[in-house]
C-alpha cells in the first residue's frame, strides 16, 4: 500500500515540529491531535497555543484531514514566526535606544566639559584683568571658533581688553 501522507505534510511548508497523536474514541471514531512546536520562537506565549483536534471516523479523517488542518497549521506556524520576528525587533529597538541614550549622555558630558573649560578661561581672564594684566587676560580668553555659541560675547570681551592695553589712536 502506497500513501502520500508524508508528502502532503511536507507540502504544508510549516516551520517547527509537528506532533501527531492518534487515539481511538468510542463508536469506532478516532481523535487526531496535532501540536505544532517551534522552539526557535523565544516567546513563551507559543506554549498557550492549544493542539488542533479532529474527531471522526476513519473515512471522514481520510477525506477531510488535510483540508481541515492546512489553514490552522499555516496560521500557527506564521504566528510563531511573527512572534519571533517581533521579539527580535523589540530587542533591536532596545539596543538602539540604549545606544542613543549613551550617545546623548556622552554629548552632554562633552558639553559640560567644554562649558567648564570656557568658564575657567573667563574666570582666569577676569582675575588677570583685576590685576591690570590686560594682555595676559586677553590671551587667556577662549577662541570664538572653539565656542561658536559664545562667539559674540568672546569678541566683545576681547575688544574691551585690547582697548585697555592698546588704545585706538583714531578715537580722538
Amino acid at each position: 500500500m502506497e500513501t502520500n501522507f508524508f508528502s502532503q505534510i511536507a507540502n504544508l511548508n510549516i516551520t517547527g515540529d509537528l506532533q501527531l497523536t492518534l487515539s481511538k474514541a468510542a463508536e469506532g471514531n478516532f481523535v487526531v491531535s496535532l501540536l505544532l512546536r517551534n522552539d526557535q520562537c523565544g516567546d513563551d506565549a507559543r506554549k498557550l497555543i492549544p493542539p488542533l483536534s479532529l474527531k471522526g471516523s476513519i473515512e471522514e479523517l481520510d477525506k477531510g484531514f488535510f483540508e481541515n488542518i492546512t489553514a490552522p497549521l499555516k496560521t500557527t506556524s506564521g504566528l510563531m514566526l511573527n512572534m519571533e520576528a517581533y521579539l527580535k525587533q523589540v530587542e533591536e529597538a532596545r539596543r538602539q535606544s540604549e545606544m542613543e541614550k549613551e550617545k546623548a549622555r556622552k554629548e552632554k558630558e562633552e558639553k559640560e566639559k567644554k562649558d567648564k573649560k570656557y568658564k575657567e578661561a573667563l574666570k582666569k581672564a577676569d582675575e588677570l584683568e583685576k590685576e591690570g594684566r590686560y594682555k595676559e587676560a586677553w590671551s587667556k580668553m577662549p577662541s570664538p571658533d572653539n565656542y561658536p555659541e559664545y562667539a559674540e560675547a568672546i569678541r566683545k570681551r576681547k575688544k574691551e581688553l585690547s582697548d585697555q592695553f592698546s588704545p585706538n589712536l583714531f578715537d580722538r
